[in-house]
C-alpha cells in the first residue's frame, strides 16, 4: 500500500516500525532555497527501509516517510519544543544542519504559517497512519509493539562526542516499554552485538524521540523503543552518494535481527 506521504506495509503482527528520517522527497520550491550543502540531504537515515527488509518475514508493518526531515521532522513534537532541552538538536522545521551549518539559502527560512501548512500536510498524515496502525495491532493481538528505527554518522561533534555506540536503544528512560520487556531487548542486544564486537548503549545519547515518548504507553498496551545506528557499519556515510554496503550489513542485520525476535517473540502475561 502507498500514500504520497509515506509508504506502508501492513504485516499481521504486533511489532510496528516506524521509519521517519528516510525520506528524500522534497516540497514543491524548496529544492531552491536550500543551501548546496543541504541538497546533499546528509542528514537523512540512509538506507532504511533496506536495511530492515527482512523485517517484511516477520509479520512487521513497515511505515516509512518519503519526505525528507528538512521539509518536516516527523520525530518531534508538532508544537517545535526541544526534545533536549540544553542540548545541541534541530527542529521541528529544521534551519541548521546536524553540524550546525546553515539549511537555508539567507531569507529563505519558512516562517510561522508555512510550518504551519507543512504540519498539515505532511506531519499529521504520518502520525494519523501510524496510530491507526498502532490501534490495529492493539485490536487484532491486545497489544502492539512500537520500532522507531534511526540511523546517525557515527561522528557529529555538534551533537554528541567522539563516535557514537553502534547500536544506540531508547526507551524513554524507561518510561515507554514493560520492564521486563525492556530487559528481554537489552540482553538480547547486548549479547548479539558483542557476538559481532558491535558496541551498544542503552538511553545514552539518544533516549527516543518524540514518536517513542508519545507513542510508549506501558500501561495502555503500546511500548514502544527507538534504535539510532552508526551509519558507517552499512553505509558510506561521508560523502555522496551515500552508497549502502551490503557487505558491512549483513553484520549489522544478524544484530537487528536478534535485537526484534527479542522484542517481537515477548507476550504480555495477561494475553
Amino acid at each position: 500500500m502507498t500514500d504520497t506521504i509515506f509508504d506502508l506495509v501492513q504485516g499481521d503482527g504486533p511489532l510496528v516500525i516506524s521509519m521517519p528520517h528516510c525520506g528524500t522527497d522534497l516540497s514543491p520550491g524548496l529544492a531552491g532555497r536550500l543551501t548546496d550543502e543541504a541538497m546533499t540531504l546528509r542528514d537523512t537515515d540512509w538506507h532504511i527501509p533496506r536495511l530492515y527488509g527482512f523485517a517484511d518475514g516477520m509479520g512487521a508493518t513497515l511505515l516509512s516517510a518519503r519526505y525528507s526531515r528538512y521539509v518536516i521532522d516527523l520525530n518531534r513534537p508538532s508544537t517545535g519544543e526541544s526534545l533536549y532541552p540544553g542540548q545541541a538538536t534541530t527542529g521541528l522545521c529544521p534551519d541548521v544542519l546536524f553540524d550546525g551549518t546553515p539549511l537555508y539559502r539567507d531569507g529563505q527560512e519558512p516562517d510561522t504559517a508555512e510550518i504551519a501548512e507543512r504540519v498539515e500536510a505532511y506531519w499529521r498524515p504520518y502520525h494519523d497512519a501510524l496510530a491507526a496502525e498502532l490501534e490495529r495491532a492493539k485490536a487484532r493481538h491486545g497489544f502492539a509493539l512500537l520500532y522507531d528505527a534511526h540511523s546517525i554518522r557515527s561522528h557529529v561533534p555538534r551533537l554528541f562526542d567522539g563516535r557514537l555506540h553502534d547500536l544506540n536503544l531508547g526507551t524513554a528512560r524507561g518510561t515507554s516499554i514493560d520492564p521486563q520487556l525492556a530487559a528481554r531487548v537489552v540482553a538480547a542486544m547486548e549479547a548479539a552485538a558483542a557476538a559481532e564486537g558491535m558496541t551498544c548503549v542503552t538511553n545514552g545519547r539518544f533516549v527516543g524521540g518524540h514518536i517513542t515518548r508519545a507513542y510508549g504507553q506501558p500501561a495502555e498496551g503500546v511500548h514502544a523503543i527507538q534504535m539510532e545506528l552508526a551509519q558507517d557499519n552499512y553505509m558510506d556515510e561521508d560523502a555522496p552518494p551515500f552508497a549502502y554496503r551490503p557487505d558491512r550489513a549483513e553484520r549489522l542485520q544478524r544484530v537487528l535481527t536478534a535485537v526484534l525476535d527479542a522484542f517481537a517473540g515477548w507476550r504480555p502475561a495477561q494475553i
